[in-house]
Parts: structure tokens; C-alpha cells; sequence
């Protein structure tokens, strides 16, 4: 069976592994498609991971010496969609010939423990290709949660790719006067399209300036574009005491990040969010499993329209062209999606 490792640093092998044996509990699910999550997998495609260098000390939620991870990276992927064509004995949930989204990596065939894809079943009208966004749709909607979003609030959020064009339409859907903000114009159409009420090019100028004279400053702002420099002008942008939600996955020294200036004399509060967990406040009600249902729940009730956000649907045997395109011309991708046809 087919599946995507990184070798190395720029280093991409489409190999084959042998299928798992079907455990009590469990179901085989052949995959259709599997999502490529940028931001996160050119970080173990260019070597930057802070799990290949430092070690996550569980128990004390600390990076130690050490490493957590190292190459080959197998199976790197957590927007998988496919079709269950096996279910153990003691399995009639989900049933065999169901379609299914979940997470297990960049693979042709998986075998997950059934517990975990209770109630992932696609329904019947759904494009299989609407799967592949269940994660990355879960961690927009755990930053806009983050924010603590109120009607009528005005919002920016930095970085329009496709978890930033996600958050940019749960937000407008959650009361806010969104301004959107990135380099690409091709997204920042995208970003009108997703109910932004103004989609300002970073490179004309400064966000934080132009909303400063229109209100006292955004009540909040989410940075998604995984900058430094886009964090720092988030910090710029919100009023004093606002919230900034640092959501991107930030790599390197943090170059640019001034936090004597408006971060200190704003009292701004810097939130993060990540999908490992829910906001604080939040999570004796709301977990990521909830996240990830009410997500595709708005997607097959078309108040979120993700089709369109699938710039590539690559075979998966050419993933390594696929990684130095991601790699090299970013701008010219939205979402990448391997297709597996075995």
C-alpha cells in the first residue's frame, strides 16, 4: 500500500507498506483523499520542526534536550478522507461502505480503532472531497473561540490561506466586521467572497494604521499567516486591552517581535491557540471533537463553502513534486490534496 515519507530535509519517498491486520475494534478504511496542511508539513519537509530538534516533555509540557521525532517521518497528514471497506466482528459503527473523514497520515489504507470515527460519516450528497477539511476547519473555529468573538465586534484577521479564509467566514457567521489581511490578491478576492466587509494587501501599507483611523483599533485579531512580523502588526492593530490570537505555527527567532512597544503600552493580551486543546474558558463544553463536527456540520448546511479552496488534487505517487511546489511557490497553491487510487 502506498504512503508518503520524508526521508530528510527536501526529501520526499512514495513507498509501500504492508496492510495492517484488522484488530477487535477496528475498520479498514482505503483512502480517496488526503489534505496537505501546509503551514505544518513544510516544517518536516524543511527541517524546522521543533520536535526534530528538542524533545516534548509531556508530564511537564516543556521542549528538553533531545529530540521527539526523527527522519523517516512516515505517514505525516491529518486530513484524510476515505471509504470503510472493513470492520471487525465486534464493529457496526461506522458501517462498511460508509465514507469517512478522520486523521491517519498520507497513506493509501489505514487501519483505525472505530471509536474514533463514530459520527464522521459523510452524508450521502457530500463531495468526498469536503473531508479533507475537517481538522483544518477545527482549528479555524478554535481561534475564533479563542478571540471570545462578540456581535458587532471589529475584527482582523492576518493570513489568507485556507485556515485564515476559514476564520474569516466563522467570524463574519459570529457577528464580526472582518478585516482580512495577506499578500496575494487571488486570496484576498477569496477573502471578500468569505464576507470580509474589507481585504487589505500588507505590502500598500499598514493594517493597524488603517483601522486606527477609521475605529480606536480591532477589539481582536487573529494572525494565521505563521509571521512574526504579521504578529507584531496584529499586536499593532488591536485597542488597548484587545486580544491578539497567535495561531500560526511559528518558526526561527521571533526577528521583528517588538514586545516593548505596543504590546506593553496596550496591555494587549496575547492568546494562543492550537488544536491540541480548546480555549481554557471554554473547554467544560467545547472540545476538538466538537469543534470538528460543528465545523462539517456548517459545511453540509452550506454556510461554509470549502470546494473552492482546493486549488490541486495531485496523485499521490507525485507528492514529491507536490512538497517543492508547496515549498517554493507557495503563492501558487491554495490547498494541495493527494488522491490515492489504489
Amino acid at each position: 500500500m502506498r504512503v508518503i515519507t520524508f526521508e530528510g530535509p527536501g526529501r520526499v519517498l512514495v513507498g509501500s507498506e504492508p496492510p495492517a491486520a484488522l484488530e477487535p475494534g477496528s475498520i479498514r478504511v482505503r483512502t480517496l483523499y488526503s489534505g496537505v496542511s501546509a503551514g505544518t508539513e513544510l516544517t518536516a519537509y524543511r527541517g524546522t520542526n521543533p520536535y526534530l530538534t528538542r524533545r516534548w516533555d509531556v508530564e511537564r509540557r516543556l521542549f528538553v534536550d533531545g529530540r521527539t521525532h526523527a527522519y523517516p517521518l512516515t505517514g505525516w497528514g491529518y486530513q484524510e478522507v476515505g471509504e470503510v471497506v472493513e470492520a471487525a466482528p465486534d464493529v457496526s459503527d461506522p458501517p462498511v461502505g460508509s465514507l469517512v473523514w478522520g486523521i491517519w497520515g498520507h497513506r493509501a489504507e489505514a487501519v483505525v480503532p472505530a471509536e474514533r470515527l463514530a459520527g464522521h460519516v459523510l452524508p450521502p450528497s457530500a463531495d468526498p472531497l469536503t473531508g479533507v477539511f475537517a481538522r483544518v476547519g477545527a482549528i479555524a473555529l478554535n481561534a475564533v473561540h479563542a478571540a471570545d468573538v462578540h456581535l458587532g465586534d471589529q475584527l482582523a484577521v492576518f493570513g489568507q490561506g485556507v485556515i485564515g479564509l476559514l476564520a474569516t467566514r466563522l467570524a463574519v457567521l459570529s457577528g464580526a466586521r472582518v478585516v482580512a489581511a495577506d499578500a496575494i490578491p487571488a486570496r484576498l478576492e477569496l477573502a471578500r467572497a468569505f464576507g470580509a466587509v474589507e481585504a487589505f494587501d500588507v505590502r500598500a501599507g499598514s493594517v493597524a494604521e488603517l483601522i486606527r483611523k477609521r475605529v480606536d483599533g480591532a477589539d481582536a485579531a487573529i494572525e494565521l499567516s505563521g509571521s512574526h512580523l504579521g504578529l507584531h502588526e496584529a499586536i499593532r492593530t488591536v485597542r488597548r486591552g484587545g486580544r491578539v490570537v497567535a495561531a500560526g505555527f511559528y518558526q526561527g527567532d521571533a526577528t521583528g517581535l517588538r514586545l516593548g512597544e505596543e504590546f506593553h503600552h496596550n496591555q494587549v493580551q496575547l492568546v494562543a491557540s492550537q488544536i491540541g486543546g480548546v480555549a481554557s474558558w471554554l473547554a467544560h463544553r467545547w472540545d476538538v471533537e466538537r469543534l470538528q463536527r460543528t465545523f462539517m456540520e456548517l459545511v453540509h448546511r452550506a454556510e461554509v463553502g470549502v470546494l473552492g479552496l482546493v486549488s490541486h488534487v495531485v496523485p499521490a505517487r507525485d507528492a514529491a513534486a507536490a512538497y517543492e511546489l508547496l515549498d517554493h511557490r507557495p503563492a501558487d497553491v491554495l490547498q494541495l490534496v493527494f488522491r490515492f487510487e489504489e
